[in-house]
């Protein structure tokens, strides 16, 4: 794999750690699993919205899917829930091994930039300012610009008009398969850190990711080492 020169970071679990809601879905459901689901439903009605030209904000669907979840579970989901549920998903804090290894990263010539399924945020930080790792990027970019959603070809090829590069000077980072695959389809590398609960997807027939990394940390030693 040659050594890409531009890193393309997934931010939502990947950067910053979901798990900071648990809390909520503790109070709502009893279950901190419940997360979890709320997640994965959230992640298939986004691509679902994508595959039927369809669009909104991607707070906007995360508040929705908790709606949803709610009645599935049989329990009410309060508007004071959905203004909870918002500001957490821009408070999340960053995983501990991701500053450390940005740092490390752009010290040694990477390009750093995002590419999040989250929106800008008009009223206040995003979730990476929020999260202290903002200053390690020089661009933020949101596939709000594109109106769909990842995995959809369209948002890794705006990576690419935005920087003025090639898709073959790209590797995706994210904790997510489906995130790694629509990167590789349109000729990106890719790395897949695997946070708990994310490991590959051994599937014949299927792009593998280039590289796998337990943490940020691994990774950056890879990538710097060569």
């Amino acid at each position: 794999m040659p050594t890409p020169s531009v890193l393309v970071f997934d931010v939502n679990e990947t950067l910053v750690d979901i798990e900071s809601l648990a809390p909520l879905f503790v109070d709502l459901f009893g279950d901190e699993r419940v997360l979890r689901e709320w997640f994965a439903q959230l992640v298939m009605y986004s691509m679902s919205a994508t595959l039927a030209d369809s669009y909104v904000k991607f707070s906007t669907l995360a508040q929705g899917v908790l709606r949803m979840v709610g009645d599935v579970h049989r329990v009410d989901v309060s508007d004071d829930d959905l203004h909870r549920l918002k500001t957490g998903l821009v408070t999340m804090p960053a995983h501990p091994d991701a500053a450390e290894a940005l740092a490390g990263l752009r010290d040694n010539g990477f390009r750093l930039v995002t590419l999040t399924n989250s929106p800008p945020n008009p009223d206040g930080p995003t979730a990476l300012q929020s999260s202290g790792l903002a200053e390690y990027f020089e661009r933020q970019l949101s596939v709000d610009a594109c109106r769909a959603f990842k995995p959809s070809p369209a948002v890794y090829r705006y990576v690419c008009d935005a920087l003025g590069v090639a898709p073959a000077d790209c590797m995706m980072v994210a904790a997510h398969v489906w995130d790694t695959l629509g990167a590789q389809n349109v000729g990106f590398s890719a790395a897949l850190i695997t946070r708990p609960g994310n490991p590959p997807l051994p599937v014949d027939g299927l792009s593998q990711p280039d590289l796998v990394a337990a943490d940020m940390r691994e990774l950056a030693a890879r990538l710097i080492t060569g």
